[in-house]
């Protein structure tokens, strides 16, 4: 499962973009809210508490880190991670720096995932709308079908890739820790831009407010 469930919300979320459009669904904008408030309940309830815990000196400085370094990588991508994509697609040029910057941040989200079945959730709930967003992008772009799914495999396999390191490599607990503290980062920024910018206007409203609320319960009492 560990490995199995980031590839399905891959696959999920190719199926939404064919299906609906993900940049103007009520429906679809509800679940990237949803995704975002679990993302963060999650990362507040679970990975603060424990890498705050750990004793390591400096935890703060790298949850900053992560969070500078998702600020870098969204430069990179134009802000898919967060439910937006302001590439060209009239481009047949491969997106190389797109590619670089969503396959780093899914491969530093997967160190943590084997130490926590919520967290595990959080990131496949995430993942969703991403890949749908990211999909609907090339399909329609002009790189070709065959470098759009192998867009979409890479991106897939980054995310069990990072668990898998980490769990069948020796990294020692300060290292990891470490980590975790950056991915904290990384977490904290996209989970609060999604948010504040995936409805119009940057405001709430009642269904909003109500699938928010429902990610921040689901993830407290999970």
């Amino acid at each position: 499962m560990l490995y199995l469930l980031p590839l399905a919300a891959v696959l999920i979320g190719c199926l939404i973009s064919l299906f609906l459009k993900p940049t103007s669904s009520t429906g679809f904008q509800l679940l990237l809210s949803f995704s975002g408030a679990f993302l963060l309940a999650v990362t507040v309830f679970e990975m603060l508490p424990e890498v705050y815990n750990s004793g390591f000196e400096k935890v703060g400085i790298f949850i900053m880190a992560g969070l500078l370094l998702q600020i870098f990588l969204e430069f990179l991508s134009k802000g898919v991670e967060h439910g937006h994509i302001h590439q060209d697609n009239n481009s047949v040029k491969f997106p190389f720096l797109l590619l670089f910057s969503l396959s780093l941040h899914a491969l530093l989200e997967g160190f943590p995932l084997n130490q926590s079945s919520e967290l595990l959730h959080g990131v496949v709930i995430h993942k969703i709308p991403v890949a749908a967003i990211l999909a609907s992008f090339l399909f329609h772009s002009k790189i070709g079908k065959f470098r759009a799914f192998l867009f979409l495999i890479i991106f897939g396999l980054m995310t069990p890739l990072g668990s898998w390191i980490n769990s069948n490599f020796d990294i020692s607990e300060t290292y990891s820790t470490y980590i975790n503290a950056m991915v904290i980062g990384i977490f904290l920024h996209v989970s609060t831009t999604i948010l504040f910018e995936a409805s119009k206007n940057h405001s709430f409203n009642a269904s909003k407010l109500a699938v928010v609320i429902a990610g921040i319960f689901l993830a407290y009492f999970l």
